[in-house]
């Protein structure tokens, strides 16, 4: 038994007939939490399920442990003596993205259930811990498909083509600097996957990895969501806390959508990343960061540079290598395999055999276009599963939209064919699709693009029947 197995006031897990940890092939549990007796309910009814359960007082402890022994499942306490439980959810989701985390939360504590879900937790149980609640959490989770048994697009850059290899092959250089990169390419195109790959083939693939949409942030909230802020700094900063620098300190921050950063915000940026130090609000001193920075954005940044909406010094200051990533028309060869990879997963998810394109069907979406690219496909062939039922999905189930320059391009073609209301409706469908797939279907986001507000937005997308699409991690 390893000398720290008591530490934290939890049982060994070597006690009571159990193995050791790392014995045989036994699952086991790493269960963080700083009261004695929360961590010994959730020992006893994992033994009793006939797993293995290691302890943890404290997220250092917890840390520890995660680099000794491999886990299936990782239950924490959303407060601990030296941090929030969501640091260690981000932890995990950097260092080991298959690992399911649990958060448990203090009893009606809503907001802290939906941080920890946007913060990667698999779920969450609420104080006082039900037990049965507890048990189907774990036998859910534990029954997850491990990552490199159900391959997705999602998960990796999946393709043969030139474009793509010379895509992995520059991923493969910059993993091994720590250059600034800026990652440009239109919407859906894998830029986020990019980065994510950089990051987990360099140096810092141990420390965490903080994804930003720069244009889903209100401008007011800016600088306390990268700074962070002191208590006290404004109404409603009851304690101190970090922000996206801190958050990423010794590992990547990338800054997805950088364009959308209005030219005050700009400033900050570039002092942050010239000087490695940050400011929180209502501080009087700066703390030192060490972050690696990625950016990304479907604009183009020196055009933005010539029309003065972004600043020439911050441009040079992030772009200092490029990597373009291919839009999916340029690769129409890993259609195939790209789509049989997303299908995989989609059946992984539901439990059921994974279908297949028909051959009609899979010339029709090599002769397709994809404006939204990867990110679209994913989402054909999510409704495509849905609609169609059969092992085999046809070229009707994809009700792909037709290209037809000849009805968008003005009013004099467009009304000449249809209705008014009917081509007015069009008009407004593209105009707010256009601007859910500029800001990663951030309704917030596109609103402010669009100059609408949120209800309103809201109202129109419940009128055109446009559904949002779930989360495909791009």
């Amino acid at each position: 038994m390893r000398k720290n197995e008591r530490r934290g006031g939890g049982r060994a897990p070597g006690e009571g007939g159990r193995a050791p940890s790392g014995s045989g092939h036994e699952q086991r549990v790493l269960v963080v939490d700083d009261e004695p007796d929360i961590r010994e309910l959730l020992e006893l009814t994992l033994a009793k399920m006939g797993l293995g359960v290691d302890s943890a007082g404290s997220i250092g402890e917890a840390k520890e442990r995660l680099r000794d022994a491999r886990y299936r499942l990782c239950l924490t306490d959303m407060r601990l003596p030296d941090g929030e439980g969501l640091e260690l959810v981000r932890h995990i989701a950097a260092l080991a993205g298959d690992l399911p985390v649990a958060v448990i939360t203090a009893h009606g504590s809503a907001e802290n259930a939906v941080a920890a879900l946007k913060a990667g937790a698999f779920d969450y149980v609420s104080k006082p811990v039900g037990l049965e609640q507890l048990r189907t959490l774990v036998k859910s989770a534990l029954s997850l498909p491990e990552r490199n048994a159900a391959a997705a697009a999602g998960g990796q850059l999946i393709g043969a083509s030139v474009p793509l290899r010379e895509v992995r092959e520059m991923i493969a250089k910059l993993a091994r600097t720590q250059a600034p990169v800026h990652i440009c390419g239109e919407s859906g195109s894998g830029k986020e996957l990019a980065a994510r790959q950089i990051h987990l083939h360099g140096a810092r693939r141990e420390r965490p990895f903080v994804p930003v949409n720069c244009g889903a942030i209100p401008e007011n909230l800016m600088e306390s969501e990268f700074f962070g802020y002191r208590k006290g700094a404004f109404t409603g900063a009851q304690e101190d806390r970090g922000g996206f620098f801190q958050a990423a300190d010794g590992g990547t921050l990338f800054l997805d959508e950088v364009a959308e950063l209005p030219l005050p915000m700009q400033v900050k940026l570039l002092r942050a990343i010239q000087e490695k130090r940050v400011r929180r609000v209502g501080a009087t001193q700066e703390d030192p960061v060490d972050v690696r920075v990625i950016s990304a954005t479907h604009q183009e940044l020196a055009a933005l540079v010539e029309a003065g909406s972004f600043r020439q010094d911050l441009y040079y200051r992030l772009n200092v290598i490029e990597l373009k990533m291919p839009p999916l028309r340029e690769c129409r060869g890993d259609i195939g395999a790209i789509a049989g990879a997303i299908l995989k997963r989609l059946a992984a998810q539901a439990g059921v055999a994974a279908a297949r394109l028909s051959d009609a069907a899979l010339q029709e979406l090599q002769s397709y276009d994809f404006p939204g690219n990867i990110r679209e496909l994913e989402n054909i062939l999510e409704r495509a599963t849905a609609l169609s039922g059969a092992s085999e999905i046809a070229t009707e189930d994809l009700r792909l939209r037709p290209a037809a320059p000849d009805e968008a391009p003005g009013p004099a073609t467009g009304s000449a064919k249809l209705p008014l209301p009917e081509y007015l409706d069009r008009v407004e469908r593209d105009a707010i699709l256009d601007a859910l797939a500029k800001t990663g279907f951030n309704r917030t986001a596109a609103a402010k693009l669009l100059g609408v507000t949120f209800r309103t937005l809201r109202y129109r997308m419940q009128r055109l029947g446009i559904r949002e699409p779930e989360s495909d991690g791009r």
